[in-house]
């Protein structure tokens, strides 16, 4: 029996609305996100990859075209069940006032705790796990803004892990991190995807970083607007598009290839 996708989009066009009109992000795409997998999404900057991020969890309208989550019309939940589905970390939420790490989880907890916001036993033990999920017991209770940056983008995974959703989407999680805060935030997705059979798909710039620990890559090519197209979203297991010679015709251009030896971006003269 085939799996039903986490999130299913079919000919989907995504982008903007002004008085001028339609400005096309994307004129159709046609993707499939599953639970338990880290999907890397790739593209150069101004592909619209937070703009395809956003659209799929309701935050922007759709130009046309159908999102289903798990197997629903996104149209069709309302505002509390979509967020006991759709987890959302965006790079702009790094920055936290002067809460604790344990507070600012707790935030992921609203759709579950009714119109008063009550925090019942079960809900400290759920805070609590989320928190030990990403490694940060042993500062729940230091302010957010004293955080590293890694640790500071962990407590937002973990308010989204608090909120018991399946599919989680992340707009460059791991951006302006150190090296290794970017392999500990990667590992740690990535353990939540097999471990606890999420859903994540993530925008990354790193690919080094996305060719090591994802499971699937999506890569989204920028849209033309002189000739008004886009080339197809190229999807698969980092396996495929790495052997068929996907990433090569992605990322290449007069001064760079893709080398599937070294699973690196380098100088055609260094060939």
């Amino acid at each position: 029996m085939p799996r039903v996708p986490a999130i299913e989009t079919r000919n989907l066009r995504i982008g903007y609305t002004s008085r001028t009109g339609e400005r096309i992000v994307h004129p159709d795409l046609n993707l499939k996100l599953f639970a338990g997998e880290v999907t890397a999404l790739l593209g150069r900057n101004g592909a619209g990859k937070s703009t395809l991020l956003r659209t799929l969890c309701g935050l922007q309208p759709a130009l046309s075209g159908t999102i289903l989550i798990e197997g629903r019309l996104l149209g069709n939940y309302t505002p509390g069940e979509l967020s006991a589905k759709v987890g959302i970390v965006l790079t702009e939420q790094t920055h936290a006032g002067g809460i604790t790490v344990y507070e600012l989880v707790s935030l992921g907890r609203y759709p579950h705790t009714g119109f008063f916001g009550t925090l019942g036993e079960s809900d400290h033990e759920v805070i609590r796990l989320a928190i030990r999920s990403v490694g940060l017991s042993d500062k729940q209770e230091r302010y957010v803004a004293e955080l590293s940056d890694g640790e500071r983008q962990k407590t937002f995974i973990a308010k989204t892990l608090a909120q018991e959703c399946p599919i989680i989407l992340l707009d460059e999680p791991t951006a302006f991190l150190d090296i290794t805060s970017r392999i500990e935030t990667m590992v740690t997705l990535r353990a939540l995807a097999h471990r606890q059979h999420k859903a994540i798909l993530l925008s990354t710039h790193d690919l080094d970083t996305a060719l090591q620990l994802a499971d699937r890559l999506w890569l989204q090519p920028a849209f033309d607007p002189a000739t008004g197209e886009a080339g197809p979203m190229v999807c698969g297991t980092t396996e495929d598009l790495v052997a068929d010679g996907s990433l090569s015709r992605f990322f290449g251009s007069d001064t760079l290839t893709f080398d599937p030896a070294t699973r690196r971006l380098i100088a055609r003269n260094e060939k």
